[in-house]
């Protein structure tokens, strides 16, 4: 089979790719880029977007690149076990296995790529998820038995029945969020959001998480500003942004005062999509700053309490933009309010797609 491509000149190119391999690679259950002298992408799978490793439709990583090179110079085949950033921001990570092998006389090389992160994040997963839960759950399941125990004793007292099997209302909505929160994380710690991702419109995202918070900002008389900027698209799972997004709006009027307003603003700039929420509520003591992201960790637990907080929420916000290769920060100084701004790479596709490189 023949195919054609543009090079860094003008001219077009003509290869010869053995029909066996395609077949090979249309079945093969991994991600590949095929490459020609020069590391130029001819043929590339569906989901390698996901990985970034194309620009200008040429391989723009070292470390692949190396294993090519070292491919090429020896004539074997080589493997090594990568760690790659999910993106140009942020702390995530690829586990990558890596194959490279040379098929065909026209100089081409197979680069096959199997993902072991999700794996290695579901046994993590594992470890800690029964550690991190019993101790959070204790409160509220402590608080419903003694709340019982009272109703059981004031039995002929009507007001401190009321008075108590309404407090057991309010744990037991408690323990129901909690639960919901933990079902939440778990489920986005062993799912990976860049597999089977797709193209989001960052603009109608945040527009969505706005008006799912409107209701709550209406009752206390909190104004939600949004200044968008061009439509841009981030490579991922909606369901999972949009979660992390209506985190921090719901975060930033729960802890605003009645009546002041809560600003979104978005933009672009080096190729990052960049989104910043921001209120004018209690703030954060600098000591809090390097802990409000970990799972269960309150700076308040008692307006915690007072505004149904679980302590997880934040740290879903992490893990849903460092999956998606991004990161958060946060800027805050008790009573003048907090920033927190998430930083997402702007999708890009590669030149070509799989059809579009066929002639």
């Amino acid at each position: 089979m023949r195919w054609r491509k543009e090079g860094s000149s003008d001219e077009l190119r003509s290869l010869s790719i053995p029909d066996y391999l395609v077949n090979v690679l249309d079945v093969i259950d991994a991600e590949y880029l095929l490459l020609e002298p020069g590391e130029f992408v001819v043929k590339n799978s569906r989901e390698i977007d996901s990985f970034g490793l194309i620009r200008d439709n040429k391989l723009n990583s070292e470390q692949i690149l190396n294993l090519v090179r070292a491919a090429r110079r020896s004539n074997k085949y080589q493997e090594a076990t990568l760690e790659l950033p999910r993106g140009p921001v942020g702390a995530g990570t690829h586990d990558l296995l890596v194959r490279v092998s040379l098929v065909g006389s026209e100089g081409l090389a197979l680069v096959l790529i199997f993902d072991d992160s999700e794996y290695r994040r579901l046994d993590a997963v594992r470890r800690d998820f029964v550690a991190n839960i019993s101790h959070e759950l204790k409160t509220p399941i402590g608080a419903l038995s003694l709340l019982s125990e009272a109703v059981m004793g004031a039995s002929e007292d009507p007001e401190a029945v009321t008075k108590f099997a309404s407090r057991m209302q309010i744990e037991a909505r408690r323990l129901s969020d909690l639960v919901q929160e933990i079902i939440n994380l778990s489920r986005l710690q062993s799912d990976d959001p860049l597999v089977g991702a797709k193209s989001v419109d960052v603009t109608d995202l945040v527009s969505q998480a706005i008006d799912d918070s409107r209701l709550s900002a209406e009752a206390r008389k909190i104004s939600v500003q949004f200044t968008p900027a061009l439509h841009a698209q981030v490579l991922g799972d909606r369901t999972q942004l949009e979660m992390a997004i209506s985190n921090l709006i719901e975060n930033a009027i729960n802890y605003s005062p009645d009546a002041t307003q809560v600003s979104i603003t978005e933009k672009v700039e080096k190729n990052l999509i960049e989104i910043a929420v921001t209120d004018q509520g209690i703030g954060i003591p600098e000591k809090d700053l390097e802990r409000i992201f970990e799972r269960f960790y309150r700076v308040d637990p008692a307006r915690s309490r007072q505004t149904g907080g679980t302590g997880l929420g934040l740290s879903i916000v992490k893990h849903v933009i460092t999956n998606h290769g991004g990161d958060i920060s946060v800027w805050s100084a008790e009573g003048a309010g907090s920033t927190f701004t998430i930083r997402l790479p702007q999708f890009q596709p590669s030149e070509k797609s799989e059809t579009e490189k066929k002639a």
